[in-house]
């Protein structure tokens, strides 16, 4: 009976009455504190950042209180302007929550450098098909007095020789140094000069 009258009593219901008030109190607060840090039920569109440089995208993403997440750096692509965006995601027009991170990709401002390869002695044929798969241009082909015909003799790359292993930037334009074929063993080899070629047309 004792323990049913202090139930009833004023004093414990006052002190239930401000433990209830106090569990409110927190909850509503704490209600308020994941609404604030995640942004509850607001949303925004993303902006189209495509063909923007970062500087432009970070004010953009300020305005709609987006971030700006992780940046990826692309190959070079002449379609779009150097170090600009060349994809997004999530894409422009989506709707997200304020806060949420946009991670984009950025075009690089050069090409990336490939390693020549040895074509020492390869054939025309070869050495064309070589070059342009891993992204080159065949430029002028020029032939020098040599045993065999079209056997890659050099190759140059605006006038200057280059060797097995230099690197170019992707699309650069290649020149090629043939043999002629018209060099016999028994004959005693010319000196082999720049001059001394046949420029293919």
């Amino acid at each position: 009976m004792g323990l049913l009258k202090f139930i009833f009593s004023k004093t414990f219901l006052v002190q239930l009455g401000l433990a209830i008030i106090v569990s409110i109190v927190i909850l509503c607060g704490f209600y308020k504190w994941m609404e604030s840090t995640t942004n509850h039920d607001e949303f925004t569109e993303v902006p189209n950042l495509k063909g923007k440089k970062l500087e432009i995208t970070k004010s953009l993403l300020d305005e709609r209180e987006l971030t700006l997440g992780d940046v990826e750096y692309k190959d070079y692509n002449p379609k779009f302007p150097k170090e600009a965006i060349v994809e997004q995601s999530p894409a422009a027009g989506a709707n997200v929550k304020v806060g949420r991170k946009i991670y984009v990709t950025v075009n690089k401002s050069e090409y990336r450098l490939v390693r020549i390869p040895s074509l020492k002695d390869k054939t025309k044929r070869q050495a064309t098909s070589t070059l342009k798969a891993i992204g080159f241009k065949i430029g002028e082909i020029t032939y020098k007095p040599h045993f065999a015909r079209d056997a890659v003799i050099d190759l140059k790359h605006k006038g200057k020789k280059i060797n097995k292993d230099d690197k170019l930037p992707y699309t650069s334009v290649i020149d090629l140094v043939l043999g002629d074929g018209k060099l016999n063993y028994s004959d005693k080899p010319k000196a082999e000069s720049d001059n001394n070629v046949d420029v293919v047309k």
